[in-house]
């Protein structure tokens, strides 16, 4: 997958017919009673982010998102975001041509539809992934306060083929957009109920995470909005097995699309942290929002310039340093 380019104006104009017919984006949610054919994880072989003539240059992005109970408000946050997100990535070149996977996560142990994962797009095709998810709260009672955030970390590490390292030998991206601790192994038992895939015996997290990490920077954005986002022992939890610079701390969740756009700017090299916030203000974005990312993701700036490469290039160099293990 990959092929297409993203348009702004297919984008309005989908918006434009919702809202005159007053349909909600997210309408398949009000009424599915189980998950969207294109994006049931079940007897996935796996997702690919390839070149193109449009794309030569293609980068994998995975955004995994936390949809149980009020994280849905981020869901559409990112919907509304499209444009905003798009235009900072490619208008602005932090990455030129980044295919985009949505995938979104619940608990594995007792919810209904646990996993949905989209292809990796660079059309509008990305924005439908989006409104074929499932959102809301759990369809089975017994779970504890937890979220299978690991799941996308084992999709991303087994299920997932990328140009940017198979040809490059560069890593695409992982964003993990919870309030909420996983758990701390890969259980065998959900891989072949969601996945319809034999592994021998539950793996330790910190293990999926280094194998993930040899393809991808993992970052984990935390909303503090919530309760459990505001709960120290979340972000600690992530600590433990991650650098202190990709768990990032969100005070509002309507931000998360610029996080991952400058995020990915500065890893990449491309920006400095300066000009990234000088551009969230040449596109509207409030003081509230600027200062925000000013204080989330000062530990990103390392003093990088446009071409000169930057966190991406260290952590390539050095195995993989996305990860605290």
């Amino acid at each position: 997958m990959g092929s297409g380019k993203w348009s702004p104006n297919t984008y309005q104009a989908r918006a434009q017919k919702r809202q005159t017919t007053g349909q909600d984006a997210f309408a398949f949610s009000r009424q599915a009673s189980a998950v969207h054919p294109a994006l049931n994880p079940y007897g996935l072989e796996v997702r690919e982010s390839r070149d193109t003539d449009e794309h030569p240059d293609s980068n994998a992005i995975i955004v995994g998102l936390d949809v149980s109970g009020s994280m849905g408000k981020t869901v559409r946050a990112i919907h509304k975001d499209l444009p905003h997100l798009l235009g900072l990535l490619q208008g602005r070149q932090y990455v030129p041509h980044p295919q985009i996977m949505f995938a979104a996560f619940s608990n594995g142990s007792c919810d209904h539809v646990p996993v949905q994962v989209g292809q990796f797009e660079s059309d509008n095709r990305m924005d439908e992934n989006l409104e074929n998810m499932i959102l809301g709260g759990r369809l089975a009672g017994g779970c504890d306060i937890r979220e299978s955030a690991e799941l996308l970390i084992y999709l991303a590490a087994r299920h997932t083929s990328t140009d940017v390292w198979e040809k490059r030998q560069r890593k695409g991206y992982l964003f993990l957009i919870t309030d909420e601790m996983a758990y701390e192994h890969i259980k065998a038992n959900e891989i072949k109920d969601i996945f319809a895939r034999d592994i021998k015996k539950n793996i330790p997290l910190q293990d999926m995470i280094a194998e993930a990490s040899e393809r991808y920077h993992i970052f984990v954005l935390i909303p503090t909005e919530t309760s459990s986002g505001k709960d120290p022992k979340v972000r600690e939890f992530y600590k433990a097995y991650l650098d202190s610079k990709h768990v990032v701390l969100l005070e509002n969740s309507d931000d998360v699309s610029e996080t991952i756009a400058l995020t990915i700017g500065l890893t990449e090299g491309n920006i400095r942290l300066a000009e990234g916030l000088a551009h969230l203000k040449e596109s509207g974005a409030s003081e509230a929002t600027i200062n925000e990312l000013s204080k989330a993701l000062s530990l990103l700036d390392t003093g990088s310039v446009r071409g000169a490469g930057g966190l991406a290039d260290m952590d390539d160099k050095n195995g993989g340093g996305s990860r605290r293990l």
